[in-house]
């Protein structure tokens, strides 16, 4: 590459910096990308050089596979009931172990990058209230949960304390119960109701997936709301896909400008998401904007 073409890209990133300066941008970071050190430490410099040039990254993060991971050396057994993990006392207590292990190495990572990372969970300024989550009545199989829980409300004081004094809140998917009880939360709906709490500019949910795929089974760069509402109609859109589509759908309802479905395995994807044209990903947005790309593109002239 030429001195040129790298002067190019940079110059290509300098409508997007300018529109996006002083914005909240929410990323659920998860999946492979987090298991593998290479991905992990990219992403950990992408957050701190949105931070450094003026956007405020708010990141909440899963971390199945680690609990899995600590689950077994424990010898303890890994029970899923439909997509949600049966949660004991016992395993809470790992599910929380392998969590604060993985949130202190991002933060870590952001911190050496220059960025000033802290960890969060529900218990910190009592942010995020949870409630156990209840399967349907109509599941007559269906075995208590435990201690998984679903956001009852977010208070958004705390975080946004921390934002403006240029942190990155880097956000455990823990809620506190109105009885002091601990909830393990869906880290997808978690970033979801995050992003409508803080009216976040975006919501970008990271996967181990190109993005959601449609009826010919190719990934949708753009879905309208009610696209995507079909997609789950008809089952098009299945397994771990169901509650990040879901979660994107409620924030763009809420308010939430844009949600953006990406592939976490591709190095730098949350730059390539935010500062150019292209994507890494899947877009959804309201239906109430009829052309994705022109509505964007007066948006960044406008500002």
């Amino acid at each position: 590459m030429t001195p040129s073409q790298k002067a190019g890209i940079l110059a290509e990133a300098l409508p997007y910096l300018r529109a996006f300066h002083g914005t909240t941008i929410v990323v659920r970071f998860g999946g492979e990308a987090m298991a593998d050190a290479r991905l992990k430490a990219g992403f950990a410099r992408d957050v701190a050089l949105l931070r450094l040039v003026g956007m405020k990254p708010v990141v909440v993060h899963g971390g199945g596979w680690g609990i899995d991971r600590l689950l077994d050396q424990m010898g303890m057994p890994a029970r899923r009931y439909r997509g949600h993990r049966i949660t004991d006392e016992r395993t809470l207590n790992v599910v929380e172990m392998a969590l604060s292990e993985l949130n202190q190495d991002l933060t870590s990572l952001i911190n050496r990058e220059g960025g000033r990372a802290v960890g969060v969970d529900g218990h910190d300024g009592a942010c995020i209230a949870a409630r156990p989550l209840v399967l349907g009545s109509d599941d007559a199989d269906a075995p208590e949960l435990g201690f998984v829980g679903e956001v009852e409300a977010i208070d958004p004081a705390y975080i946004d304390l921390l934002l403006t004094r240029g942190f990155v809140p880097v956000v455990i998917p823990i809620g506190v119960g109105r009885d002091g009880a601990t909830y393990h939360i869906n880290s997808d709906l978690l970033a979801g109701q995050l992003a409508r709490a803080l009216a976040a500019e975006k919501l970008v949910l990271m996967t181990n997936t190109d993005g959601v795929v449609d009826r010919t089974g190719r990934v949708a760069p753009i879905l309208t709301a009610a696209q995507a509402e079909a997609l789950l109609r008809e089952g098009v859109v299945h397994g771990g896909m169901v509650p990040r589509v879901r979660a994107a759908l409620q924030a763009i309802a809420q308010g939430v400008r844009s949600v953006h479905i990406i592939d976490g395995s591709v190095p730098s994807a949350l730059l390539l998401e935010v500062l150019t044209a292209e994507g890494v990903g899947t877009a959804l947005r309201s239906d109430a904007a009829p052309n994705f790309f022109a509505a964007s593109r007066a948006y960044l002239l406008a500002t």
